[in-house]
This record gives structure tokens, C-alpha cells and sequence, in this order.
């Protein structure tokens, strides 16, 4: 019998899913917490860690992206589904006395904190410094930022705009809320995805031509069930947020109202990922000259 999936995920208020899912409907994986983010599932999916990851849409396809460039077609894994359709509004963060930065404006030329290298964190602030402008022609070579400061976690980057170690930052408004109102740092400003922001990858070994690993099908479908429950137990949701996830009430029902799920898990859209890769090559984040196919990170279906 083959062994359980181990799943890689977020533990944030989006995965709130994920855990009705394993409660109610049977989903037998092991779930494991990434708190630093999609960079490091995807370390976690080449190094055989992980089975299957649930993270952020522009770090997946930023790690594909990459390596396709560099010449491997493989990547490690493969887009298998969609877990939220909306967009992902990132506020742009600094510490609580940090008086020299105002604006997003005064962001430029400063040390950005990232997770990881690939991380969410890391490629919109390429996405930011694009929208704003601070893109030079010879986007590949110079970058906006004088500095990339690599911390790890969510922690360790709230930490390291007080001490000056990073002069600011981006997470997922809700997650940085709370820090706010404790006046722990301060807000600057947000940038939402221009894209659908949550996919599920799964490791190529699990994909075997237009066919998933049937541990990765029940997965999917349990998710269904899992989103379904979600959608129809709303008070139930928030009392799980704010008890199991550290967030408010308020905050959670707040929440609510900006995220959508997709009734049907299976499968991604490739105009999505077409658009995210023709963003990130704007961006600097991937060559602009090419090299990454769109297409060939995308688990066919029949």
C-alpha cells in the first residue's frame, strides 16, 4: 500500500481548507507547516521532503521558470491545481520607528527582507519595483534594492526592520495586521497579484503523462469537499482562525470577504501562468529574452 502524501503547506489562514478537509472527509496526507513560505517547499520538493506543496503562484512559477532557463525541463514538480482564484494583497511593511521611510516612495534603492531567494516575498518586490518604476534598462544586472537580505521567516524579517538589518518588507495583509496593531512595525503600503495567487504543485514523480498519482487525485477531491464545507460553515471558519491561527475574529471575517476559492481544484488555467510568466519577465524575475515555457509547468490533463 503506498504511503500517505506529505504536503506542504502554509499554516495561515488560507489553509483553513486544507485542515476541514483532513477533519471531516478523510484526507490522508501528512501536513507539514512551512512558515518561511513557498521558497523553501520548493527546496523541500526537489530535495524529496515533500510530496505535494500548496503555495503562492508566483513562487512556483518562478522556480520552474529558472530552471528551465538554466536548462533542466524537469524543475522537480509540476502545477496540478488551483487553490484560490483571488488575488493576494501583500503589505508592504517597516519597523514601528523608522521615520526616514514614509511612503512606498522612499522604499527605493533600500534593503528589502525576503523569505528565501524565489519566495513570494522576493519576487514582488521585483513585481513593486516594475509598477514603480525603478527598473533599470539592463533589468537582469542591477537591481532596485541595494541590498537582499535573506531571513527566513516571518519573524526574523518583523525583527529585522526594527534593527535596521532590512529597511522593509512584504507578507499577506491579514498575517501582518495584527503586528501593526500591536505596533510592532508599520504599514507603508500593499501590492496585490496580478494573478490568481495559490496553486498546488505536486513532484514530477508523482505525474506520469496526462496522469496524477491516485494519492494526488484524492487529494483534490477532498480539497473540493474541504473548500465546500469552508464556503457553507462560515462561523465555523472564523472560530478556527482565531483560535487555531492566532488571527481576530474581526480580522477573519474580514478575511472572508476577499477570498475565493475554486468549487474544482483540479487543473490550472494557462492563461494564468502565460500571464504570470509575461509579469515576472517585466518584472527582471525571469530572461527577458525567453527560455521559460509556460506550457511545460502545467500537468496535462486529459
Amino acid at each position: 500500500m503506498a504511503s500517505p502524501l506529505k504536503v506542504g503547506y502554509v499554516p495561515e489562514h488560507f489553509s483553513t481548507p486544507l485542515h476541514f478537509a483532513k477533519k471531516y472527509y478523510g484526507l490522508e496526507v501528512e501536513l507539514i507547516p512551512f512558515p518561511s513560505g513557498t521558497g523553501h517547499m520548493i527546496t523541500a520538493l526537489r530535495g524529496g521532503e515533500i510530496d505535494v506543496g500548496i503555495g503562492l503562484t508566483e513562487g512556483w512559477v518562478a522556480g520552474l521558470g529558472k530552471s528551465q532557463e538554466a536548462g533542466d525541463q524537469d524543475g522537480g514538480y509540476k502545477l496540478v491545481g488551483t487553490y484560490v482564484e483571488t488575488p493576494l494583497c501583500w503589505a508592504i511593511s517597516t519597523g514601528a520607528d523608522r521615520p526616514e521611510i514614509q511612503s512606498v516612495d522612499s522604499l527605493q534603492g533600500r534593503k528589502i527582507g525576503v523569505s528565501r531567494i524565489g519566495s513570494g516575498s522576493y519576487v514582488m518586490g521585483y513585481v513593486l519595483a516594475d509598477q514603480q518604476g525603478w527598473l533599470s534598462v539592463n533589468k537582469e544586472q542591477a537591481s532596485p534594492f541595494s541590498y537582499t537580505v535573506v531571513l527566513n521567516t516571518f519573524e526574523h524579517l518583523r525583527k529585522a526592520v526594527n534593527s535596521g538589518e532590512a529597511d522593509f518588507f512584504m507578507w499577506e495583509h491579514f498575517t501582518s495586521k495584527r503586528y501593526y496593531d500591536k505596533g510592532e512595525i508599520r504599514r507603508v503600503g500593499e501590492i496585490y497579484t496580478p494573478w490568481s495567487s495559490w496553486k498546488i504543485v505536486a513532484t514530477t514523480g508523482l505525474v506520469d503523462g496526462d496522469k496524477l498519482d491516485p494519492r494526488v487525485d484524492d487529494l483534490l477531491e477532498k480539497l473540493n469537499l474541504g473548500i465546500k464545507h469552508f464556503n457553507d460553515n462560515q462561523k465555523e471558519a472564523v472560530k478556527f482562525i482565531s483560535t487555531e491561527l492566532d488571527y481576530s475574529e474581526e480580522d477573519a471575517r474580514a478575511w472572508l470577504d476577499t477570498v475565493r476559492f475554486p468549487e474544482r481544484t483540479e487543473g490550472v488555467d494557462p492563461a494564468v501562468i502565460i500571464k504570470t510568466v509575461e509579469i515576472l519577465r517585466k518584472a527582471g524575475v525571469l530572461a527577458a529574452a525567453g527560455g521559460s515555457d509556460p506550457n511545460a509547468m502545467i500537468a496535462k490533463r486529459r
